[in-house]
């Protein structure tokens, strides 16, 4: 994922996360608010089903981010975004083989916990962090990561700047034809 990095190029470097442009701060007691905002492989099921949501679209992100770090693609994948999207609603997604094989069934439980699709049965912060699976992180930071797992992360990594770079250029090229009608 693309705003999560390393502190330094040491090992066991701290994660950092990076890129806080569409974060909102919650105020007081605020339960829910509204709005359509973030990365499309990342939206909850409840913004995409345009309802008032509150926390548990953060432990979905989450879940998302946990099951590309650890095989190295997304849950939810597809070029047409309707599908995406569509695949996101209805929680589309599995442990194929060979990539999961060798991941823990606590890693696989805690990921189904947080990409629950109802908000209200999803995982909350403070029950992850209690989870087995975190609770017994060094046994797993201590755990190499499979060399195809790395190579999966930085093919997922070159296929999103990809996209980027042609969506850059095809604004671009519509902006200098005058037919883009931002300027």
């Amino acid at each position: 994922p693309e705003n999560l990095l390393l502190a330094s190029k040491c090992k066991g470097a701290a994660v950092k996360l990076a890129d806080f442009g569409l974060a909102i701060e919650v105020q007081g007691d605020q339960q829910a608010w509204f709005g359509f905002a973030g990365t499309p492989g990342y939206l909850s099921p409840e913004v995409l089903r345009k309802e008032a949501y509150g926390k548990p679209v953060d432990i979905w992100a989450c879940g998302v981010i946990l099951y590309i770090l650890l095989v190295g693609y997304p849950p939810f994948w597809d070029e047409d975004q309707h599908k995406l999207y569509q695949q996101i609603k209805a929680g589309a997604y599995d442990f194929p083989s060979p990539e999961w094989d060798t991941v823990t069934p606590e890693a696989k439980n805690l990921i189904n916990q947080m990409l629950t699709i109802n908000p209200a049965k999803r995982i909350t912060a403070h029950e992850a962090l209690k989870h087995p699976w975190v609770c017994q992180r060094s046994t797993v930071a201590s755990m190499m990561h499979r060399q195809e797992t790395v190579e999966c992360l930085k093919k997922f990594n070159a296929r999103r700047k990809l996209k980027g770079a042609i969506l850059t250029t095809m604004l671009a090229t519509r902006n200098f034809s005058g037919k883009g009608g931002l300027l």
